[in-house]
């Protein structure tokens, strides 16, 4: 289909089950499909496994789909200033897969190459490669699940871990703009892991601020071959993450 664009974020994300996989984009409060993950919220869906730098912030972003107790599993790298992340994993309501920034994006741009696991230095010798990290909790406090050793080979008489490629249900991301070709625009950094989670995903949702007619080829930041559908929603304001007075 030519024309990708969806009148709605509640269309867009209609057909989304529970239990679904998705890869989600941004990072810190900067590049948040914000309006998708909304949308997401009214809609129902729940027991899902969100693949995401962290889990937004406290009453913002993926952080009110934790809120609502609609994931029960994090595949990401930090879980920083939500202390309802932090909470729920500890007391046994969040299963979480902690994976370094670099490999995470590798693993999510792996998955939409087609590549099934890739060799990597970062973890070697810690145990994110020898297993033992807490994966879930129990309520009482103790630990439920452990993370399991991953393999490692040597290669020019170094070693290296194997990681698995990320492929999602379904992947949200924000851009600047788009056509309606599914053509991307990201606006500075926010291209951050936003073209990962792209090419990640079975079904690649995009919410652009701005949808046009055309994008001059060499503007385009994401080839539209990666995105399923794409939704208009209107300047999306950057928050504060942490706020800081001075005297």
């Amino acid at each position: 289909m030519l024309d990708k664009t969806i009148a709605s974020v509640d269309a867009a994300v209609a057909d989304i089950p529970d239990g679904a996989s998705i890869a989600v984009g941004g990072f810190g409060l900067v590049g948040i499909p914000a309006r998708l993950i909304d949308a997401l919220r009214a809609q129902g869906a729940g027991d899902l496994t969100i693949i995401s730098n962290n889990l937004g912030t406290d009453g913002f972003g993926l952080g009110l789909l934790l809120e609502d107790g609609k994931i029960s599993r994090s595949i990401g790298s930090y879980i920083g200033s939500n202390k309802e992340y932090a909470r729920q994993y500890l007391s046994g309501e969040l299963t979480v897969e902690f994976t370094p920034q670099g490999t995470l994006a590798e693993r999510l741009r792996a998955g939409g190459a087609g590549i099934p696991a890739f060799y990597t230095k970062a973890g070697v010798g810690t145990q994110l490669a020898e297993g033992g990290i807490p994966t879930r909790y129990n309520t009482d406090g103790t630990i439920a699940e452990y993370s399991r050793p991953k393999e490692v080979r040597e290669f020019n008489g170094e070693a290296y871990v194997m990681e698995e490629g990320i492929r999602a249900d379904f992947a949200f991301v924000h851009a600047n703009k788009a056509d309606r070709y599914g053509n991307v625009v990201f606006s500075k950094t926010a291209q951050n892991f936003n073209p990962d989670a792209a090419k990640s995903g079975k079904v690649t949702i995009v919410q652009a601020e701005f949808v046009v007619d055309e994008i001059s080829p060499e503007e385009i930041d994401l080839p539209g071959i990666y995105v399923d559908r794409v939704v208009e929603v209107g300047p999306q304001e950057t928050g504060i993450e942490n706020r800081t007075v001075s005297n």
